[in-house]
């Protein structure tokens, strides 16, 4: 099967991104579960680990 241009383009950045790459799907990821499953106590719990996460980023 042949591909086109932009999904070989793709695939190019994406091999010299893959750090990005990873972060990016990590984050669709996160996003998703936010919005699609995630229920009251996951929530919560999340809210605790961003509230971490802001104060090391902070100092």
């Amino acid at each position: 099967m042949t591909e086109n241009k932009q999904t070989i383009a793709n695939k190019k950045w994406q091999d010299k991104n893959r750090e990005h790459t990873r972060y990016l799907r990590n984050r669709s990821a996160a996003r998703n579960f936010i919005k699609k499953q995630a229920e009251l106590d996951d929530i919560a719990e999340l809210k605790e680990l961003i509230k971490k996460r802001e104060n090391e980023l902070i100092i």
